[in-house]
C-alpha cells in the first residue's frame, strides 16, 4: 500500500505563535504516525516560485494523512497557523513501484 504525504509550503509572518502551532499540531502528528521527512531547512530554488518554509510528512498510508487533517485536534492546530502564514499544502498519494 502506498504511503500518504503532506508537502507544504509556507511563509510565517510571526514565529512565536508558528512555534505554538508546531506544540499543537505534536499530538495529532504523533496520533497518525506521521513522520518529518523536511521540517524548514536550505533551500536552493531552481525554478519557478517558492516560499521561504518547506515542510514534508510521511503517513503510512493515504487514508492516515487524510484522517491526520480531518482530526479535531489538526484542526485547532490550523487554526493557531491560519492567521500568522500564507502558504500551500497538498495531501498526495505515494508511489508504490
Amino acid at each position: 500500500m502506498p504511503k500518504g504525504y503532506w508537502i507544504a509550503r509556507m511563509d510565517v509572518k510571526d514565529a512565536e505563535t508558528y512555534d505554538s502551532y508546531r506544540a499543537a499540531n505534536a499530538k495529532p502528528f504523533a496520533d497518525f504516525g506521521a513522520r518529518f521527512l523536511v521540517r524548514g531547512g536550505t533551500q536552493d530554488l531552481r525554478e519557478g516560485s517558492w516560499r521561504s518554509r518547506t515542510v514534508v510528512l510521511e503517513f503510512a498510508s493515504l487514508a492516515d494523512a487524510i484522517a491526520c487533517y480531518e482530526s479535531d485536534a489538526y484542526q485547532k492546530a490550523k487554526e493557531i497557523r491560519l492567521p500568522v502564514s500564507e502558504g500551500d499544502m497538498i495531501i498526495v498519494e505515494g508511489y508504490d513501484g
